[in-house]
């Protein structure tokens, strides 16, 4: 068994995410889904779709909710889900960089997967001192 990985997005930007991370490993290690939310959506009918992609996605060690951008919509869906019964944690701030090192931590319980989303993301950020 292994972890779900579900990006909660607005539109195009989790699959285009999902596409990226094949492009740097081929053969994704863990099931990665993407919900991305269009600008007119029904959040009540979204959260409804999104809990069970969320239940697809959870083998018994959980899902983590990776979403774009914290207090928006996508994310908003993503922590209710946990109302719901869905065993999740979630992850705001979603870039390339905290995905691909969620999934080269793939052996990792929820709990120290969200760290490593939340670190891999932080660490992809770099400045230039030039």
């Amino acid at each position: 068994m292994s972890v779900g990985v579900l990006l909660m997005t607005h539109e195009a930007v989790g699959q285009a995410l999902i596409s990226a991370a094949h492009h740097v490993l081929p053969k994704l290690p863990l099931q990665v889904e993407a919900v991305e939310v269009p600008p007119s959506a029904d959040p009540d009918v979204m959260r409804t779709l999104t809990a069970k992609h969320a239940r697809d996605l959870d083998t018994g060690d959980g899902v983590l909710v990776l979403a774009d951008l914290y207090g928006a919509t996508p994310c908003n869906i993503g922590l209710s889900l946990g109302k719901l019964g869905v065993h999740l944690r979630c992850v705001s701030g979603l870039n390339l960089p905290m995905l691909l090192r969620v999934l080269n931590y793939a052996e990792k319980p929820l709990d120290e997967l969200a760290e490593v989303a939340a670190s891999g993301g932080r660490g992809g950020i770099f400045i230039d001192h030039a």
